[in-house]
């Protein structure tokens, strides 16, 4: 998977290492911002992005409407959304609701089950 692009990003200026680290396990080369109107014009500007990993924190309406602008720009590009711990459920908006333990393999599954041209 060492040709694929994750666009990844947070709404926090402390974007934590862990997540960065799962996300580079996977192979890919990441490209990471702590600031959502960035990520939104990343997404415009790069030529592949293969999938986006979404962290708001708790926020979820801020979550939402950073997905809704990167759907409008890509919509085939899937959009996965890093929760905490604790998932009661994956928004309809995402393609999969993950924790921070099962970033990496989620990933890797999106990226197989949902490859995009």
């Amino acid at each position: 998977m060492g040709d694929k692009i994750i666009l990844y990003i947070s709404d926090r200026s402390n974007r934590s290492n862990s997540v960065l680290a799962a996300l580079k396990e996977t192979g890919c080369e990441v490209v990471s911002t702590n600031s959502p109107t960035i990520g939104v014009a990343l997404l415009y500007v790069m030529h592949t992005v293969d999938a986006v990993v979404l962290n708001n924190g708790s926020r979820e309406q801020a979550s939402f409407d950073v997905a809704e602008s990167l759907r409008q720009i890509r919509p085939n590009v899937p959009i996965m959304l890093q929760c905490g711990d604790q998932i009661d459920s994956s928004p309809s908006w995402t393609d999969r609701c993950v924790s921070t333990d099962e970033l990496a393999s989620a990933v890797q599954d999106l990226l197989i089950v949902e490859p995009v041209v």
